[in-house]
């Protein structure tokens, strides 16, 4: 187990600010007359100054969590293969792929020779912090554009630098996909909010669409639960196009880029067939199939309208469902048939004895949010905050839904649509649905958070930072007029932010001085012996876990590893758990040497594991997947019976005759154990 020490040592645009304010003049053919120089000048200013905070804060971020990783492992100290060991799990895997591309000699000699100038090591560590300025950026931007004052994008940087520890985990799982793809999404989701805005111009709309597509394919590429967090964002259009809030042919664009997006992955990464089943593309194509077939949606009164919705919406579901079986029937896909046996058991849909769907309903990551998380979330106000423009803009949206849906917009003069009505614009009304949706998303699992903390903070902002909320707030309390609105606008962010400076700045600067050194000898111990011992071509078995960190130390040949989107790689990883089953030596043996294994691994923080409770430790699962009786006290279920064998991982250590005909221990420290497998059949 790796461990650290410490050191011995309505439906419009919002004016942004580069664009003439609520007070600007208008024709009543509704132009906008010149502003007055001064004021051009001003935004000019407003904007450059807007645009420096932006960069300045998200580099930053970047030097700040390159900082915070410095000085929690000493890395710049430490020897190469603690430096990799220091990429735990599947973080080891992704960076072996970086380590065996730039040793290739066609590589070195072309574009990633970078070894004269920095440590290839560093060239991929500092990539990932970079791309936290532009995950920063992007959330400053979509702030920025929502508001329209960079004062918003400021306040949303602040909270996710302040509440670090809810928004990202890139110090310490740096090679993880989610850190390469999330900033993508960031850009995606900025690029969607300009393009949302009305009156925007063919080029520049053009321009968004493909900074979207841009974008879309970037983190498509760079994730593989791409399709999962996109479907969601589909959900969310359809949504809002569904109550005709939102503009039709930019949904309809949209559909389209995500589709065209996750096919061009597809054919970059070898024609991946489980992209070809997700239910991202037989949605999207749903969608587009069902609006063909229906005409005249969105005419009609109320119950006319709520009638074709509801088969709309049952149009679209069915659709889905049978697109989607045919794909997965025609190209026998069952890459992801173990997401969705963890779904049906998570939600109570029936229990489960499947080895992979219990392995992941076993792990913390991917359970409830926990409670303390909005403790520490409403200590730097943000929670509170975003519970109140939550609320107000949820009740906005209600209102404009059923007005969108009855057609009573209609019969309101134009004056009265001012001084009376509810509006929402249409960027507005996204934000809102993708923070509701993947709230949801965050609130039933753990590790999802990070895609719902991150937009908190910039929906937070944009509330707290917008007109319309606080001129429906003060207008709904009849204290309302245009100054007393920009003052709160202003006042009241300004003061927020005083708030989170004075209380946090001094833990970021203790954190910031507190340092610590990586401290694993076993595993390093394990990986220099490997390395001494064992001949390059050796082919090693042992938990997902730490074959990843074996890989990308030693560069040996491994039987399984983390990448677990593959159904034969999870039957294979399932077959070679058994040396923690109670299984006999000789069919463990069997196992072994089918899958070309010459040594095999065995971890005591498995073999006797205490970190899950009974049920959920990794033995307990296989146990139960075998149909044998659980070990220690506590109930089973009727029908699993005693095995006729004792746990392989704790009877081997005997050296019985039965396991020594098979296996030869060749290395042990006091975590791991390595035997060599005989070669005879």
């Amino acid at each position: 187990m790796t461990t650290v020490r410490q050191r011995r040592v309505g439906k419009g645009t919002e004016a942004a600010e580069d664009q003439p304010s609520e007070e600007t003049n208008v024709k009543p053919d509704g132009k906008i007359l010149p502003g007055p120089p001064g004021g051009k000048l001003w935004s000019i200013l407003s904007v450059t100054v807007g645009g420096i905070v932006a960069i300045s804060l998200g580099l930053l971020t970047s030097v700040y969590v390159a900082t915070l990783h410095e000085n929690d492992l000493w890395f710049s100290n430490i020897k190469e293969v603690e430096r990799e060991i220091s990429f735990r799990t599947e973080c080891g895997l992704y960076y072996s792929y970086y380590k065996q591309m730039i040793q290739a000699a066609s590589i070195q000699q072309g574009i990633v020779n970078c070894k004269q100038y920095l440590e290839p090591v560093y060239f991929y560590i500092y990539t990932l912090f970079g791309l936290q300025a532009v995950y920063v950026i992007a959330l400053y931007v979509t702030s920025w554009l929502l508001s329209g004052t960079w004062l918003s994008g400021l306040l949303a940087a602040c909270w996710y630098i302040t509440n670090r520890v809810d928004t990202t985990r890139v110090e310490f799982t740096i090679p993880l996909r989610e850190n390469w793809a999330l900033p993508f999404f960031a850009v995606q989701i900025a690029a969607i909010t300009y393009l949302l805005r009305a009156h925007l111009q063919p080029a520049q709309e053009r321009l968004t669409l493909m900074a979207v597509f841009i974008a879309t394919f970037l983190f498509s590429l760079t994730w593989q639960f791409n399709q999962f967090m996109m479907l969601i964002q589909a959900l969310a259009l359809f949504i809002l196009d569904c109550l005709d809030m939102l503009p039709t042919a930019k949904v309809t664009w949209l559909y389209i880029i995500q589709i065209s997006g996750l096919l061009l992955v597809c054919v970059l990464q070898f024609f991946n067939s489980m992209i070809l089943g997700s239910l991202l593309i037989s949605f999207n194509v749903s969608v587009l199939i069902a609006r063909t077939i229906q005409k005249n949606l969105k005419k009609g009164g109320l119950l006319n309208r709520l009638g074709k919705l509801i088969l709309h919406v049952l149009l679209v579901l069915c659709l889905t469902l049978l697109i989607n079986k045919f794909i997965k029937k025609i190209l026998n896909l069952e890459s992801d048939e173990h997401i969705f046996k963890f779904l049906k058991a998570k939600f109570g849909f029936g229990a489960t004895r499947d080895f992979d769907a219990n392995l992941y309903l076993c792990e913390e990551a991917f359970g409830l949010l926990p409670l303390n998380t909005f403790s520490r979330l409403s200590s730097t106000l943000l929670f509170y905050v975003y519970g109140f423009v939550l609320f107000l803009l949820t009740v906005a949206a209600v209102i404009v839904a059923f007005r969108n849906l009855s057609g009573s917009n209609q019969v309101h003069l134009k004056d009265k649509m001012e001084e009376y009505t509810v509006t929402l614009k249409p960027d507005a009304a996204y934000s809102l649905v993708h923070t509701v949706l993947f709230g949801c998303l965050a609130l039933s699992t753990m590790r999802m958070k990070y895609l719902w903390t991150s937009h908190m903070c910039v929906f937070a902002s944009f509330g707290l930072c917008s007109t319309e909320v606080w001129k429906l707030l003060l207008k709904c309390l009849h204290l309302y007029t245009s100054q007393r609105t920009q003052v709160i606008k202003y006042s009241i962010p300004i003061i927020t932010l005083l708030y989170i400076s004075f209380k946090f700045w001094p833990g970021i600067m203790d954190e910031l001085s507190e340092l610590r050194e990586f401290y694993d000898p076993d595993t390093v111990e394990l990986m220099n012996w490997i390395k001494s011992n064992t001949p390059n071509t050796a082919v090693f078995a042992g938990s997902m876990q730490l074959l990843a960190g074996v890989k990308l130390c030693t560069g040996r040949t491994l039987t399984n590893h983390p990448h677990y989107e593959d159904k034969d790689l999870r039957e294979r990883t399932k077959q070679i758990y058994q040396i923690y089953a109670k299984r006999a030596p000789g069919e463990v043996f069997g196992i072994l040497r089918s899958f070309g294994t010459d040594y095999v691994i065995l971890e005591d923080s498995i073999c006797y594991e205490r970190r899950h409770s009974r049920g959920c430790r990794l033995r307990d699962l296989l146990d139960v997947a075998n149909g044998h009786i659980m070990d220690g006290l506590g109930e089973n279920e009727p029908d699993l019976k005693p095995s006729l064998y004792p746990r392989f991982c704790e009877e081997i250590k005997k050296n019985l005759p039965s396991y020594t005909t098979h296996f030869t221990r060749v290395f042990q420290n006091k975590t791991f154990h390595v035997y060599k497998l005989a070669k005879h059949k």
